[in-house]
């Protein structure tokens, strides 16, 4: 899982087994660690109905996606899942939690043996 945080954007990129744990258990999550007893969570989790929203507490960020959105999201035409946040002091959080593609170009950092097959790969 991939988490992307900018100004009040945050973006989530799952692979297809993240997007498997998603649709079995209604949870998947992960964490970087920065120096002992410093860490950040992340997950994302469904609710059975509601709004897409997100929270920060306890050093953990919880992205909450309904369950009508997910079985949505289960399609191979579904790319992601967008929602926006009220913010109290005006504004919106954006929210995009999204299918994880290869990519087009070989990359050495890259590790695409579990993401989704590129719509945009030519097939040979």
């Amino acid at each position: 899982m991939k988490l992307r945080i900018r100004g009040n954007m945050i973006r989530i990129r799952v692979s297809q087994t993240e997007m498997a744990e998603i649709v079995a258990t209604g949870l998947v999550q992960d964490f970087v660690e920065f120096g002992p007893g410093s860490r950040l969570s992340y997950r994302v989790e469904v609710a059975p109905e509601g709004a897409i929203n997100v929270s920060y507490e306890e050093n953990c960020v919880s992205v909450v996606l309904t369950q009508d959105a997910v079985d949505r999201w289960q399609s191979p035409d579904e790319i992601s899942i967008k929602g926006e946040q009220p913010l109290s002091g005006g504004g919106n959080l954006k929210i995009l939690v999204e299918k994880d593609f290869a990519c087009l170009s070989p990359r050495e950092e890259a590790e695409d043996g579990d993401l989704f097959p590129n719509p945009n790969q030519i097939e040979s």
